[in-house]
């Protein structure tokens, strides 16, 4: 490693501008990386309502439908807003009552059900069938050109709407984030450190392994516009520590008299030796997430893994070239630091452990109370404000057609007309269920078969499949729907055992199944893979069980405060955060537990040791803390999508919960412990006997 970081000190300036360079193409693949918006699309591919999605385009050229209600329109202008919609690009069809009949017709000549499905009042709605799937750029482009065509009085209800809504705020917002993100915590380290141009070469650096990161996202294919909005608020709070190290030991090498080449390069050693065993509980974190069934997790965790490893490599390549650079101006700008350096806090620890601990054991119970009980929501249009096009759609189409959800069932073709109308008469049974529409529920009567036009016969039949439309006035994500669902896929699986219902009523029910066995899944391997990993660190069968067990404290009280606030958090919150919060905040106890074990090592006696411990470590803890906490709490105050402002809201909170049960709990568990800990531990009953026979010989 000695002969990395003289070459790293020898090629200062090369490195840095090949770092500068190598930005270029990062920020070029950045611009070119597709996002995708619709997180229903991570659900695993072997479910039915995802292989129906499959089917619906190949056999239909169908992939995603919206419905646009319009009000207090003449029939003729509503016959001539239907052509021009059906003119943009990407609309396959568009369903309306003169699907069925002329306009010469009167719309009461229609069967009762399909009259009731397409009209309320002086309200009237069709169905807009388009060739791409929900989220496809061709789709979200159809929308904004329809939203433009029909004008305010029109509204285009149904998921894409929606997915079109969440695209336009996120772009808008997330450049935002960065910003409030590089303001805090540049005021943070303005604090905190002991120059006042150090903090902006941190920023610099991290920037340039943020940007590396984005840039290789593109050869992911997409990633996901939660993936994009939180990697660079989360890369920057996670790494910034180790930038803080790197400077921190350089200038402890410089204070014994080194020279800037020589103390950079111990500096060097020093920080990738430490941050290495951090930095891999970090990405052991992120990892876990790749092991979720709902492949968001597996988005998310790579990217932010990636992240880390790119902030490692920036921080002992970039940083000290820069460093070494500006040494000069780093030295003319260095000032007293404005944080207190919190020596004593060791001793009053250590003076009331056991106070510490008690408060641990009164913590638990309400924490685990509140973390057992904290309500999460299913449904992605709530974490959306209300007056966004697409929500204000839904909203109109519950209130006008008492509909919460249309969903799409997949029948096989060789079933009978006969047993599809016995079908669709037990459906219309199911509470909830408004409407059941295909072909073969309307022929006959006032509407003959040979009367049917074969355009719309093609929409709504296939080869192999028949498609049927089914309105339900549940809402999406609720209880009744879910229940409806099932109910649903009852009754047609006993007619076609390879019927299929789809939709984001059904879709939306798997993710709630997906995601409970996921929460189970993601907490047990990261605490496993970081309980293996400080096994592995410290040699110790004790110590791996007291360090998660401090943080978990930490993330059970982060997570049991929504319980008794009232607040609802996303469905996703409830499973990467205890896994975000346990990767990079264990750091902390890492940090700590070293110091102690190499006190305890020396001969030092017990409590000096856990003193020593805290009073070396408090600082760097609560500093990397603070960085962590604002580089997301601005983000959570100012994000309008829940999804985005719960997520930082939870990150930062938590990073000062664990701070705090680092600097005061796991004292308390090193005192209380440490027979324990000395005697499960590799090295210490030999340390422990030697310091013993020193004494027993004077």
């Amino acid at each position: 490693m000695k002969g990395f970081s003289k070459t790293i000190v020898k090629l200062k300036v090369p490195i840095l501008i090949l770092a500068l360079v190598l930005a270029i193409p990062s920020v070029v693949s950045y611009l070119h990386t597709k996002v995708n918006y619709d997180l229903l699309t991570y659900l695993p591919g072997d479910i039915d309502t995802m292989k129906g999605q499959d089917i619906l385009i190949d056999e239909f050229g169908t992939g995603a439908f919206s419905m646009c209600i319009v009000e207090g329109m003449p029939e003729k202008e509503v016959s001539d807003l239907k052509k021009e919609i059906e003119q943009v690009d990407h609309v396959k069809k568009v369903l309306w009552y003169d699907s069925f009949l002329s306009t010469r017709i009167p719309m009461e000549m229609l069967p009762e059900e399909v009259y009731e499905a397409f009209n309320e009042g002086d309200a009237t709605m069709m169905f807009v069938l388009f060739d791409e799937s929900t989220s496809g750029d061709g789709t979200m482009a159809a929308v904004e050109e329809i939203r433009r065509i029909a004008g305010k009085k029109v509204f285009l209800a149904g998921m894409t709407g929606v997915l079109v809504d969440t695209r336009n705020l996120s772009e808008a917002e997330a450049p935002i984030y960065v910003i409030i993100a590089v303001i805090l915590a540049t005021l943070v380290l303005m604090l905190s450190m002991d120059s006042f141009l150090i903090p902006f070469l941190f920023l610099a650096s991290i920037g340039l392994a943020i940007l590396y990161n984005l840039g290789t996202n593109f050869f992911l294919g997409s990633i996901s516009y939660v993936t994009k909005a939180l990697a660079a608020v989360l890369q920057l709070g996670v790494t910034m520590d180790y930038s803080i190290f790197l400077w921190h030991s350089y200038l402890a090498c410089l204070e014994k008299g080194r020279s800037r080449e020589d103390a950079m390069a111990e500096a060097i050693d020093e920080t990738f030796s430490s941050v290495v065993g951090s930095s891999v509980t970090t990405i052991a974190g992120f990892i876990a997430l790749c092991f979720m069934s709902f492949t968001l997790g597996l988005d998310l965790g790579l990217v932010m893994a990636k992240g880390v490893l790119f902030g490692v490599i920036s921080c002992v390549t970039v940083l000290p070239s820069m460093i070494l650079i500006l040494h000069g101006a780093l030295m003319k700008t260095r000032h007293r630091p404005l944080l207190p350096d919190l020596k004593g806090m060791g001793k009053f620890v250590t003076d009331h452990y056991r106070i510490c601990f008690l408060a641990f054991l009164l913590l638990l119970v309400p924490a685990l109370y509140g973390y057992a009980h904290t309500k999460v929501y299913y449904n992605l249009d709530s974490s959306l404000p209300r007056d966004l096009p697409g929500i204000v759609a839904n909203e109109k189409q519950a209130e006008k057609f008492n509909t919460g959800a249309t969903d799409m069932i997949l029948v096989s073709s060789s079933v009978s007309e006969r047993d599809v109308r016995t079908m669709a008469r037990q459906l219309k049974k199911i509470d909830g269920v408004n409407y059941v529409l295909g072909l073969n529920t309307i022929k006959g009567g006032a509407l003959p078969g040979e009367l049917i036009p074969e355009n719309l016969r093609e929409a709504l039949e296939s080869e192999n499949w028949q498609l049927l439309l089914l309105g339900s006035e549940y809402q999406i994500a609720s209880d009744q729907v879910n229940a409806q669902c099932d109910q649903i896929e009852s009754v047609i699986k006993e007619f076609d055992p390879s019927a299929m219902l789809i939709g984001e009523a059904p879709c939306t029910r798997d993710l709630i199944h997906v995601t409970a066995n996921d929460f189970a899944t993601v907490s047990t391997v990261s605490i496993g893979v970081i309980f293996a990993i400080i096994l592995l660190v410290f040699r110790s069968l004790s110590l791996p069980f007291i360090l998660v067990a401090v943080i978990e404290l930490g993330i059970f009280i982060n997570m049991g405060v929504p319980a008794y606030t009232g607040t609802v958090i996303p469905f996703i919150a409830s499973i990467v955060i205890g896994t975000i919060q346990l990767g990079s905040t264990v750091d902390y106890a890492i940090l700590m537990t070293t110091r102690y074990r190499r006190e305890r090592m020396k001969g030092t006696e017990k409590k000096e040791a856990v003193a020593t411990a805290v009073d070396a470590s408090a600082k760097s803890v609560l500093v990397s803390a603070l960085a962590f906490f604002a580089a997301t709490f601005g983000v959570g105050l100012y994000s309008n999508i829940d999804m985005i402002s719960s997520l930082c809201t939870l990150m930062a909170r938590g990073a000062l919960i664990s701070m705090g049960c680092v600097i005061f709990i796991l004292p308390s568990f090193l005192m209380i412990f440490d027979r324990v800990i000395t005697a499960t531990s590799a090295g210490g009953r030999k340390k422990k006997d030697r310091k013993e026979a020193e004494v027993q010989t004077a």
